[in-house]
């Protein structure tokens, strides 16, 4: 059971972690300057709050992976997606920590 304010336990990335991945890489691309070949969601960590964040850990080709901190708003406010935080320089390794 999910605490308000608390992370889940790291899983594996499913397709609807990708999907959000994938509507916010161009916000990403923007932010860092940079056009990724790859963008692959592997693992998520979640946080209730009012809506829900996701740390998604998102491999970008080679070695090289960044982590995305993405606010999904409550349905009653339309369920829209943003970009609230991104760390670069990650690896496959690294944990996913709040940011």
């Amino acid at each position: 059971m999910l605490v308000g304010g608390g992370t889940s336990e790291e899983k594996e990335a499913t397709d609807d972690v990708q999907k959000i991945c994938d509507e916010m890489k161009p916000h990403v691309e923007e932010k860092t300057g940079t056009t990724f070949d790859v963008f692959r969601a592997k693992s998520y960590k979640t946080q209730v709050v009012a809506g829900r964040n996701y740390f998604v850990k998102v491999h970008v080709g080679g070695d090289d992976f960044v982590h995305l901190r993405i606010y999904k708003m409550l349905p009653c406010y339309g369920g829209k997606l943003e970009l609230h935080g991104l760390q670069k320089c990650k690896a496959h390794h690294d944990p996913i920590e709040y940011f």
